[in-house]
């Protein structure tokens, strides 16, 4: 692997399915995925075993979510996306855009409120208490802010893919994964509003998560569309593909275009459909406190509203 000022030059074979995903793996996100697994899963078994049920499809979407991380960055993909655009933006819209999503959904945060025990000493400070801590501070106010994440989210593709930053860090394999962790955060923090599964210092209604969702899709979809429409390669890094791989560096350019356009529009679908059963779930929550409520007064609300009209009818008489 050749480490250069224009671009890393890789002695890869031709890019086929069962060859690309061959066991290459970044050792940071290896340990971080099977670290990620073992304490779910920790938090999990620890709710079993004190008789508390986890719902299965939070598992299946956090551990889909760290595999698709894995399948990414621990597979023979992150060599070719080293030296493919096509390939490294495939990378960048699943860690930045799918992989929170499922994550997310698989509400990490509330599995660890319920699963950390309490500090051990009354006034003192347990890892549950520090979670809390952080979920309340400042820092967790500002970063997960629509003023802050919308502005981010769009800055990690313009202000990265057009400037001499995108080289640097993709002049070393430990600036490509500071790249991707990068990536990973922005998808988190501004997805995680969005969602709204687990507790945070925003709770916006549905509707404004909606806002939130579509004020930040559109650029990506811009993004890729001026990629797709540009005359000449804009990315230094792949303008001169390796030459085992048959690629050409404009070809290779308006595909990748073509993948940030796409993945602009499937995850805006599946959150959306996400806040939609949310919204229907809430609603339906709030009809049953509604009707309990009603049981435990004897409809007083509907006896009141029945006087009131007997009030104005006999006044009219």
């Amino acid at each position: 692997m050749d480490h250069s000022g224009h671009g890393m030059t890789m002695d890869l074979p031709p890019f086929t399915l069962g060859r690309g995903l061959a066991w290459s793996a970044d050792p940071f996100f290896l340990v971080a995925c099977l670290l990620a697994l073992a304490l779910y899963g920790w938090g999990v078994v620890r709710l079993a075993r004190r008789g508390d049920a986890w719902p299965v499809g939070r598992t299946v979407a956090f551990v889909t979510g760290v595999l698709s991380i894995g399948l990414v960055m621990c597979t023979a993909l992150n060599d070719y996306g080293m030296v493919m655009f096509s390939v490294h933006m495939v990378q960048h819209m699943i860690i930045s855009m799918v992989s929170p999503i499922l994550l997310l959904l698989g509400a990490p945060v509330t599995l660890a409120l319920r699963a950390l025990p309490p500090a051990a000493v009354r006034g003192s400070k347990g890892p549950r208490e520090l979670l809390l801590m952080l979920l309340h501070s400042r820092y967790m106010r500002v970063v997960t802010h629509p003023l802050f994440t919308i502005p981010m989210f769009i800055a990690s593709l313009y202000a990265l893919y057009f400037t001499p930053l995108f080289d640097f860090l993709m002049g070393s394999a430990v600036g490509h994964a500071a790249m991707m962790v990068h990536f990973l955060a922005v998808g988190l923090v501004f997805f995680w509003p969005i969602m709204g599964v687990d507790p945070g210092p925003h709770r916006p209604g549905h509707l404004m998560r909606m806002l939130e969702l579509f004020a930040g899709m559109p650029f990506h979809a811009f993004f890729g569309i001026a990629l797709m429409m540009a005359s000449t390669p804009m990315v230094t890094t792949f303008q001169d593909p390796p030459a085992s791989l048959g690629v050409d560096a404009l070809s290779d350019q308006n595909a990748a275009g073509g993948i940030a356009w796409a993945f602009s529009e499937v995850p805006s679908v599946l959150v959306l459909i996400a806040l939609l059963f949310q919204w229907y779930a809430s609603d339906q929550r709030q009809a049953r406190r509604k009707d309990r409520a009603a049981d435990r007064d004897g409809d007083k609300e509907l006896e009141a509203y029945n006087a009131y009209l007997a009030s104005l009818n006999a006044r009219g008489s």
